[in-house]
């Protein structure tokens, strides 16, 4: 199980190498959703995500033998990105596996990071099942996008950031799909100020976290196409489910048409680029479902903007 020293641990191995992103104050969004609203900017990470965050911590903890043979993940894009790039800095070799539906640039990025990568079956769980079998065959340390401890606790490291960055926060709302984000950040959040009110968000099409609640363990749900691909994860990660679970206060879920209009207002109103899964927080906000937060401080997780 992760724990709250993990994710200390982890902010000293990412120091140097991953962005300390900025959590700066939005007026227009304030103004559109009633509340206080401040934006962590993790969009604005040499790849574009906060998955750079886990990847450099779980890398750095490999053995030198392991880091020698290199490691392997199926990922739709982000965490593919992150451990190329992690991976060239620290001079490992990465291959990553994708779903054939994988947006080409995410593809193409990653070969310009320097992955191998492999594109195999129409979705994400074959194409993981496919990055298992050549682990195995090559002796590849396989990285878990959103389940291993490393990630985890290396992802909770922008809860540590967001307590420094904001006092006196209320909530924040973070996006999940295999639950890695929402389950590191949580616990750091958590931990250093128990009072704040974490909201995880999810897309209606890929509602896994739901599910899980609903089941009271991780279950396999039938995925549908959505906006928001960084979040489409038949079923949340065991670990992570464990440790978001009982931190979680309130869970969202949105539409299509609430995504695509985030995804714009961001445009429009922060000049942000940002993906689906990025701008489920913002979709939350304008939903009317959170009419408790209204005046309250508010961070949102903008995590992407491949």
């Amino acid at each position: 199980m992760v724990t709250f020293q993990d994710i200390e641990g982890a902010r000293k191995r990412i120091a140097g190498a991953v962005y300390y992103s900025p959590c700066p104050p939005s007026i227009p969004l304030s103004e559109i959703t009633g509340m206080e609203v401040f934006c962590k900017l993790d969009n604005l990470q040499r790849t574009g995500s906060f998955k750079e965050r886990g990847a450099r911590n779980a890398l750095a903890q490999l053995s030198p033998d392991q880091q020698k043979r290199g490691v392997i993940a199926a990922s739709a894009g982000n965490h593919a990105q992150a451990l190329a790039y992690q991976g060239s800095l620290l001079g490992i070799p990465a291959t990553v596996v994708m779903p054939k539906f994988a947006p080409l640039i995410k593809v193409s990025t990653c070969q310009q990071l320097g992955a191998d990568v492999v594109l195999h079956g129409i979705d994400f769980g074959k194409a993981k099942a496919h990055a298992h079998e050549i682990a195995k065959e090559k002796g590849l340390a396989y990285i878990d996008g959103y389940d291993d401890p490393g990630i985890i606790a290396g992802q909770g490291t922008m809860g540590l950031e967001i307590v420094e960055q904001i006092p006196n926060l209320d909530a924040i709302v973070i996006p999940v799909g295999g639950a890695g984000l929402l389950a590191g950040v949580s616990l750091a959040i958590k931990t250093l100020r128990p009072n704040i009110k974490i909201v995880a968000v999810e897309a209606q099409n890929v509602a896994s976290f739901s599910a899980a609640l609903e089941a009271g363990k991780p279950t396999k749900i039938t995925i549908h196409p959505t906006l928001a691909d960084g979040l489409a994860i038949p079923q949340v990660g065991t670990n992570a489910f464990q440790i978001a679970r009982p931190l979680v206060d309130l869970v969202i879920t949105v539409t299509e048409e609430e995504i695509a209009l985030a995804i714009l207002r961001l445009v429009e109103l922060e000049k942000s680029v940002v993906e689906g899964a990025a701008a489920t927080p913002l979709a939350a906000c304008m939903s009317g479902k959170l009419k408790e937060l209204a005046g309250k401080r508010v961070v949102l997780l903008i995590c992407g903007g491949n």
